[in-house]
């Protein structure tokens, strides 16, 4: 049961395991997980559509790297990211 029960943690009702998980690198980029669409694109602002919720990026010079099966490379000066619904 205790291998059950962590499954069930991670695919909880918050289904964190679905939203875009993220790593901003200080100086430049980031490395976003469980992307499922491209909202909106500009070198200023980007959004990005998750399997749960969306992520909303701010910066300068921003511009999208590789794309391959829900992982997205940006790259640019990310000033801010917020969760959206």
């Amino acid at each position: 049961m205790g291998l059950l029960s962590e499954i069930k943690k991670n695919f909880s009702a918050e289904g964190s395991a679905f939203r875009v998980q993220y790593t901003v690198v200080d100086g430049g980029g980031g490395y976003f997980q469980n992307v499922k669409r491209l909202l909106e694109f500009s070198s200023e602002t980007l959004v990005l559509k998750g399997g749960k919720g969306s992520i909303r990026i701010e910066g300068e010079n921003l511009s999208l790297g590789k794309y391959f099966q829900g992982d997205l490379v940006v790259h640019g000066l990310i000033k801010k990211v917020e969760r959206g619904e």
